[in-house]
């Protein structure tokens, strides 16, 4: 079966638009994805350039196969199976920062360039007082940055017009402001003079932005067949689901600019994306993290398992519909469509995603998804919610009578052991919480703010409730405490 490469495709030679730090799945199958969509159906004619900004990996096959590469959509799409394949043309170069500075430092003086992408993980925005301007590169992802900054605004004179729009998708709050503070405060470090730090504030936009795909990568398991179905061998194939969202906060209007919703891409911009974070932490996020405990302890091991389940598959719509979307300030519409499209990605038969990785952090997790949505809640209804309160309950148990071994938290479900990873606080509260009373662990677990950020036995009935629950679980088991209580 032959390569897939350049010779076989009708190659365009496309100005350099998009400047992208990370060359992983995310961004190839979202970013890159919608940039090749927006060439096809608007003006926008934009190539992305592709940096490596660590100084370990390799680039070869992005230039064996001229960096073009299939991005297969799999999921359900108005609730049937749907494939999407599409060869992705937008990528006209991959460069390492490291091994090929002068030419990757060449690309801040391109007169077309306009946009930076990144996702260098939830590490790569970080302030490091340490990097200097010197280095080619700096070490951190700021200190790049600035650095590229700073030798286009020298190299064009400071020109308004020839300064970047920012779009960092990593998963921090408030994204684009994180990193701007970061550059600025690198910039007065290395004393880049006022000019330079004018240039910033009046010339470069630095968005906030919210991401959204579940991008499953490379599937090795079976690429053979899809290959076959190709009919070319693609090295750099990745794979995902079709939902997808981008929020871009910015106090500019890009439409214009990069004209992605004018393709009917799931892009929104907005002055304010505070209101679609929530949406998407309490509805998606917080609908794994009130369920995923139960399910798991219910026997299940993957999401897609335990939504076959019936009994399960209700608990956590009921929990979405009738006790977080009635807290939430987006039109009602809006978060009813968001929650049943993630009924839609929970069902995704292409997605194989263990309970068990979803179960990493769990207390804290809860915390930022679920508490919200529990004290709204009790707030707006003066009630607790019956199954978010549960929740509480499920978590506790999962976590009992567990030891600690070589830093994890080892636990049986039946004659089975298995992990958990959280902080050490947690753990050794579990484990030397494993002889109390239902009643004492329940009221020192509530009570402790440095997991809850303060004490939830303050709120009336909530300790007898997680107690009562916590108790039938460990007496009776989470099977036989749904069916009695949700089964229904």
């Amino acid at each position: 079966m032959d390569r897939l490469n350049a010779n076989e495709q009708d190659a365009r030679k496309l100005p350099v638009k998009v400047l992208q730090f990370g060359e992983g799945n995310f961004l190839r199958a979202f970013v890159d994805y919608m940039i090749d969509i927006a060439n096809e159906k608007t003006d926008f004619g934009g190539g992305v350039v592709l940096v490596k900004p660590i100084p370990f990996g390799s680039l070869d096959s992005f230039h064996e196969q001229d960096c073009r590469y299939t991005v297969l959509l799999r999921g359900l799409v108005d609730g049937v199976p749907a494939e999407q394949t599409r060869l992705i043309t937008s990528v006209t170069d991959a460069v390492d920062a490291y091994s090929e500075y002068e030419k990757y430092a060449a690309y801040a003086k391109e007169e077309t360039l306009r946009f930076v992408v990144s996702n260098t993980t939830e590490a790569g925005i970080v302030l490091d007082e340490s990097d200097r301007f010197e280095l080619c590169p700096p070490n951190t992802y700021p200190g790049k940055l600035c650095k590229l900054l700073f030798e286009r605004a020298e190299a064009f004179g400071y020109a308004n017009d020839k300064g970047l729009v920012i779009l960092p998708v990593e998963l921090i709050d408030d994204n684009g402001i994180e990193l701007k503070r970061c550059v600025k405060a690198l910039a007065k470090l290395w004393n880049l003079g006022e000019r330079f730090e004018k240039w910033l504030d009046e010339a470069c936009v630095f968005t906030s932005t919210l991401v959204d795909r579940i991008v499953t990568g490379y599937p090795r398991d079976e690429v053979e067949s899809i290959w076959e179905k190709l009919g070319y061998e693609d090295r750099l194939l990745v794979t995902g689901e079709p939902f997808a969202l981008w929020v871009i906060e910015s106090p500019h209007d890009l439409s214009d600019e990069l004209p992605l919703p004018a393709c009917g891409l799931p892009v929104i911009y907005t002055d304010n994306q505070k209101p679609y974070k929530q949406r998407k932490v309490r509805i998606l996020n917080g609908a794994h993290t009130s369920f995923v405990p139960m399910a798991f302890q219910c026997g299940y091991d993957y999401v897609l398992d335990a939504m076959h389940d019936p009994m399960i598959k209700n608990f956590m719509q009921k929990t979405l519909y009738d006790e977080v979307i009635p807290t939430l300030t987006l039109p009602r519409e809006d978060l009813m469509a968001f929650a049943q499209a993630v009924t839609g990605r929970f069902e995704n038969p292409y997605i194989k995603h263990a309970l068990l990785s979803i179960c990493l952090n769990s207390v804290s997790k809860w915390r930022a998804r679920c508490m919200p949505s529990l004290l709204g809640y009790a707030e707006k209804t003066g009630e607790l919610p019956a199954r978010l309160t549960f929740s509480l309950a499920s978590l506790m148990s999962l976590y009992h009578g567990g030891e600690i071994v070589e830093g994890k938290l080892v636990c049986k479900r039946g004659d089975e052991s298995y992990t958990l990873q959280d902080d050490a606080a947690v753990l050794e509260f579990f484990a030397a919480h494993n002889n109390a009373s239902a009643y004492d662990i329940a009221r020192a677990f509530l009570s402790n703010e440095a997991f809850f950020g303060r004490d939830l036995t303050e709120l009336p009935g909530l300790l007898d409730s997680v107690a009562e629950s916590y108790e039938a679980i460990l007496a009776r088991g989470m099977n036989t405490v749904m069916n009695e209580r949700f089964g229904g």
